[in-house]
């Protein structure tokens, strides 16, 4: 018997299953497709600074201690499997563009700068000098901050489902859940089209479909998919050399010269197609930012589907009135960043350990 099942083989699915391996439990994960092909391969793969022992509350702690294993995660997995997941410390700039985005930015400064994160304020001639391709004339204030980094989140993923592999998780693809079995307030296994699969644990990590994993068990959570498109543009020479990030939408340039525009944020259900509509504004909003943009190719555009909550915060923790069963879901637009710190508190909640970040704030449900 497994000691662990994990519905959903997204970035949080497969990270927790990889670090429970990683301490010697027996782990099955359960993809419905195939692994990390939802919203983990959908996004930016931008990690935003933090620092854990900084963190004033328990989401920037989590943010924190994610960010700190990111780069050891990328050492540990390429030396594992070989795979280079695109891991580096590229920097960003933080552009505003109107006076609301101004006030925001300066609030945002001070908030990094009271947790001991570097950021710089920009001038015009600076700006210029670090990134030559952006329209300088029309941004009001900019801040460069040097320890963002990112990641290429298909890399990432592939890298994961090997480094699972190496470790002795069972992953099944195709294998969706149909309904729990249920016996003294525990779960005893999940029934499947291709029969049972019972575990000592269970914990659903099924991104936006969470939601109606958790109604099974009586559980109701506020949860829906939030649809983000992204355009893929291809420079040559390439055009930046850091992230762009103004308000939620963002420039990410890769070394191979590709740049990756995004992102909107859609309540459309579980549509997942891309709009003329969404490219054409990511399109205008990169072309406004950086003009040489103009002159890419566009090699393509995609979606995904982000799992949002109310209050956006992730449900993280045991489900109510099932003593074996835990939720780790609703990582919205910051799944791929905070992925490695939930898998570590996840891992060492089910695992009966002392926990590096309390769970309260992400109980479930809440109101």
């Amino acid at each position: 018997m497994d000691d662990c099942l994990i519905v959903g083989g997204g970035v949080v699915g497969l990270s927790l299953a990889y670090e429970l391996a990683g301490h010697g439990q027996r782990v099955r994960v359960l993809e419905r497709g195939q692994p990390g092909q939802e919203a983990s391969w959908a996004g930016a793969g931008i990690l935003p600074p933090g620092h854990f022992r900084t963190a004033t509350d328990p989401y920037e702690a989590l943010s924190g201690l994610s960010f700190e294993l990111h780069g050891q995660w990328a050492e540990q997995l390429r030396a594992q499997t070989g795979v280079d997941t695109g891991y580096r410390r590229s920097g960003a700039i933080y552009v505003a563009r109107t006076p609301e985005e101004v006030d925001l930015l300066r609030g945002a400064a001070a908030h990094w700068r009271a947790r001991e994160v570097a950021c710089e304020d920009v001038s015009p001639a600076r700006l210029a000098e670090l990134e030559p391709a952006l329209a300088v004339g029309t941004i009001l204030a900019a801040l460069y901050v040097p320890d963002e980094c990112q990641l290429r989140n298909p890399w990432h993923l592939r890298a994961l489902v090997l480094g699972c592999q190496r470790r002795g998780v069972t992953i099944e693809t195709g294998v969706g859940v149909d309904a729990f079995e249920l016996s003294g307030g525990r779960a005893k296994r999940v029934v499947t089209p291709l029969g049972p699969r019972p575990a000592e644990s269970f914990c659903l990590c099924g991104g936006a479909w969470t939601h109606s994993l958790l109604a099974r068990l009586g559980v109701e959570v506020a949860m829906r998919p939030v649809r983000g498109q992204i355009a893929l543009l291809r420079t040559s020479p390439p055009t930046l050399s850091r992230i762009v990030n103004e308000g939620r939408r963002y420039l990410v340039p890769r070394a191979d010269g590709r740049v990756l525009v995004g992102s909107t944020e859609e309540e459309v259900g579980f549509d997942k197609r891309t709009t003329s509509a969404g490219i054409a504004g990511l399109l205008e909003f990169a072309i406004g930012l950086a003009p040489a943009l103009a002159h890419a190719e566009l090699e393509r555009g995609w979606a995904g589907l982000r799992p949002g909550t109310v209050d956006g915060l992730p449900y993280l923790g045991r489900v109510p009135t099932i003593d074996n069963a835990f939720v780790a879901a609703g990582h919205a637009r910051a799944g791929l960043g905070l992925s490695p710190g939930t898998a570590v508190v996840m891992s060492q909640l089910i695992r009966g350990e002392p926990l590096a970040v309390p769970l309260d704030l992400f109980r479930i449900p809440r109101s």
